[in-house]
């Protein structure tokens, strides 16, 4: 399958000519199910149409023909045919072609059997509102997103109804039945050259302009597709509420913008985790890791925290950040209990037993927004909390703890609501540089 391809620029969309597979395989997909959409809408036409001749009045002649129920018949059947095989795989092209010359073949063979059912010169079916049903078939192949289809069918149904009129106009030589009397077409089985003219126009004119429009909405279908697994991917490298931010941005974000933020910081580091890599082979140290975060990051986000980036065995997140929050200190001092509970719990990694996670939280006036150049951004938080949550993580190791935080996030954390675990404890400590800070030991 050939289709066009989306790309980005920056924010702009450029056309090339062929799409990744996977973007081919979302596209296929939607295909599929609109034509299991398409065949439930023709089960329902064909059961309506089914439904409307058997309740109608029919002629008392013994000796006229009845060839609509049989055609009605056949139309079932292939329709119940064609969604079983919709449902079960991907219908070729070529059979979705035979559907059509199929709708519209059997539609065509219905209206002509009008005269001989009824007894009446053939004119007579060319009044019959029956071609309605062709710009229903018209539409209904809309729901593919391929022009081609929405064409095939309207010339489909062009020939059709031309071969109707063809037939009505030579059907007996010897009785001349078309008139420029307006009053005696609508009153008699006269044909009207212009008034079918003005039929096939009308089946032209739609099958165009829907065309047209598959050929724009089938554009735009494929950039949404792009987009879709852009923001799939983008969401694994940024965090899902970072992501949400940058696709629902107002504008182009561009380096340089930020907003202050009041949040809270957290930390989280392996304690000793050179020792322990220097002592597992590369992939073993990598599975480490990955479960490491498997298991810590769902728990941060859970407390309403956002990963802003991963530190090798670090994790740096935020609460309030990128979605401003009441709460965010004791949202993150929520987070740390429910880190400190599951890494206790943890194992490790093989022959080295159990880890040791130290974690660290800060909370104060932040700026996020986005740093870096034209081709390449991140999203980040900047400002003193940051600086001094790095600083108190490391304290961890000659203070014997496992988690701290200053003293004025775990008040903040208290009047927004947090209740500590434990018997935490407040202690001055000096950090690099020689200031002295409050903080709490809380684990």
């Amino acid at each position: 399958m050939r289709l066009a391809k989306v790309t980005f620029a920056g924010n702009r969309a450029t056309t090339i000519d062929a799409l990744p597979a996977r973007v081919v395989h979302r596209i296929a997909r939607h295909e599929d199910d609109a034509e299991i959409l398409m065949r439930l809408f023709q089960l329902g036409i064909v059961t309506l149409f089914g439904t409307l001749y058997a309740i109608s009045p029919k002629t008392d002649i013994e000796t006229s023909f009845a060839l609509a129920p049989y055609a009605i018949g056949i139309y079932f059947a292939a329709t119940l045919f064609g969604l079983a095989w919709s449902i079960r795989s991907r219908i070729p092209d070529w059979a979705a072609y035979g559907s059509i010359l199929l709708d519209i073949g059997l539609l065509v063979v219905m209206i002509w059997s009008f005269h001989l059912q009824y007894e009446q010169p053939a004119a007579f079916y060319l009044k019959a509102p029956t071609i309605l049903y062709m710009f229903i078939f018209i539409a209904l192949r809309a729901l593919r997103f391929r022009a081609r289809f929405v064409v095939v069918t309207g010339v489909a149904a062009t020939l059709g109804w031309v071969a109707l009129f063809v037939y009505a106009i030579a059907a007996d030589p010897t009785d001349t039945t078309v008139t420029r009397d307006y009053v005696a077409y609508m009153t008699s089985n006269a044909v009207l050259i212009g008034a079918e003219i003005d039929k096939i126009v009308s089946i032209l004119t739609v099958t165009a302009v829907l065309a047209i429009v598959i050929r724009r909405t089938r554009r735009i279908l494929v950039q949404a597709v792009v987009e879709e697994g852009a923001a799939r991917d983008l969401s694994r490298f940024f965090d899902a509420s970072v992501a949400q931010h940058i696709r629902g941005a107002g504008h182009d974000v561009a380096a340089g913008e930020g907003v202050l933020r009041q949040a809270a910081v957290l930390f989280v580091d392996i304690r000793g985790f050179s020792g322990y890599a220097a002592g597992l082979a590369p992939n073993d140290a990598m599975r480490m890791l990955s479960e490491y975060q498997a298991r810590l990051v769902p728990l941060i986000q859970s407390c309403g925290g956002t990963i802003d980036k991963f530190l090798g065995d670090g994790i740096m997140a935020t609460f309030g950040a990128v979605d401003p929050t009441g709460t965010y200190a004791a949202d993150a001092l929520r987070a740390v209990d429910a880190v400190m509970r599951e890494t206790s719990a943890w194992p490790g990694s093989g022959a080295l037993g159990a880890i040791s996670v130290n974690a660290s939280v800060t909370c104060g006036q932040v700026i996020f927004g986005a740093v870096g150049g034209v081709e390449r951004l991140e999203y980040t938080v900047i400002g003193a909390p940051v600086n001094l949550a790095a600083k108190l993580e490391k304290l961890n190791k000659s203070l014997a703890s496992r988690a701290i935080c200053a003293a004025d996030a775990f008040e903040t954390a208290r009047a927004q609501g947090y209740l500590p675990a434990g018997s935490p404890r407040r202690q001055s400590v000096t950090l690099e540089g020689g200031d002295t800070v409050e903080v709490i030991v809380l684990n």
